[in-house]
């Protein structure tokens, strides 16, 4: 990545960091940490493992990429058989963009940052995937890095709705249940089961046309949207096809992928629950991952908050009050939870800077 993209990158991300410091009251967050102690240095390097999940799903989608087979005569071939063949020797219907080697630490290098800057970014996706897009060009080419990361965020994506509907599920199995929750529960199965469907025919087809297409018919970015298309027609294509082709090479990939991604949703609560425990030693994990999903959903609801500010903290308030948890220990979970954030955030940030050419 060029050295100017790689400044504006890391000064967009540490000002608005540094507007969300500024709202924080220092003496209560000096409290919160002390009173945590010990746990609250396990939910720091909790997330250094967690992003290795996340890591492992852009992975194997990456080089899910690389062991495509190409057919020779009948006879299917991996490329790495035939190195001494050239692009325009291989089936024109299936394009093979020589890559660059580079190692999983550089690419979770990649990741933490990318999720840095979606912390700090107003919309999210508006500045964590073009960081993640330009960084990995260099070595597998735009075309390729385009759909990669397009479908890792449907995956991660994705994995939320699977999330959110087996945490209702959940719900319905382990707590007490009245008329108001059971109708909130059955519309939020509903909306997650259409986002399923919708993702799943989006792996087929590929999204990046139609995601144009429904850009070109909103206010204000309509023009720039027909214009892009218009000028871009050709790649976004190649994009959905690759996408396509990424989803249909190998469902056991697509499945791995998706896996990850749940489990780390999954193995997220831990946080949760490790901080519980510092106030509530009867915590009990199931209602973490419950806490987490409604939280999550209501702060994804708020997505254009950068940092999600407030959206988050409410949404802990309302799980846990949902939960019969106290609305002292939902602020406690929500204070630390903020300052992890704001730390990996300042972390990711800072891992901008150390760039490494040959990854």
């Amino acid at each position: 990545m060029k050295k100017k993209y790689q400044n504006a990158f890391l000064i967009f991300g540490l000002v608005v960091l540094a507007i969300m410091v500024s709202q924080l009251d220092f003496k209560e967050v000096g409290d919160g940490i002390q009173r945590a102690g010990y746990w609250f240095l396990a939910v720091v390097l909790l997330w250094a493992v967690l992003y290795i999940f996340n890591t492992g799903a852009w992975w194997i989608i990456i080089k899910s990429g690389e062991r495509k087979d190409y057919d020779n005569g009948g006879q299917k071939l991996r490329v790495s058989d035939i190195p001494e063949q050239k692009d325009n020797e291989l089936p024109k219907q299936q394009e093979w963009h020589t890559s660059k080697p580079f190692s999983f630490l550089w690419l979770y290098k990649i990741t933490v940052s990318g999720f840095a800057l979606n912390y700090a970014t107003p919309g999210g996706l508006m500045g964590g995937e073009p960081y993640r897009i330009m960084s990995l060009s260099p070595f597998i080419g735009t075309e390729r890095a385009t759909s990669s990361v397009l479908l890792y965020v449907m995956t991660h994506i994705f994995s939320h709705f699977w999330f959110w509907l087996l945490s209702c599920i959940l719900y319905v199995l382990t707590q007490p249940m009245n008329v108001v929750m059971g109708l909130l529960l059955a519309g939020i199965a509903a909306f997650c089961l259409f986002a399923i469907w919708f993702f799943l025919k989006g792996y087929k087809r590929g999204i990046a046309v139609s995601g144009m297409r429904i850009l070109s018919h909103i206010p204000f970015v309509k023009k720039w949207a027909r214009r892009f298309f218009d000028n871009h027609a050709e790649q976004l294509h190649t994009i959905d096809q690759q996408i396509a082709a990424l989803h249909g090479q190998n469902p056991r990939t697509f499945f791995a992928a998706v896996f990850l991604e749940l489990a780390c949703r999954v193995a997220s609560a831990l946080e949760i629950f490790f901080i519980l425990l510092v106030i509530m030693p009867s915590a009990n994990y199931l209602q973490c991952i419950l806490i987490l999903a409604f939280t999550s959903l209501f702060a994804n609801m708020l997505f254009f908050i950068p940092l999600q500010l407030g959206g988050r903290e409410g949404g802990f308030l309302l799980s846990a009050k949902g939960l019969s948890i106290g609305a002292r220990e939902g602020i406690f979970v929500a204070l630390l939870v903020r300052i992890r954030e704001i730390i990996w955030t300042a972390i990711g940030l800072l891992l901008i800077k150390l760039e490494n050419k040959k990854g």
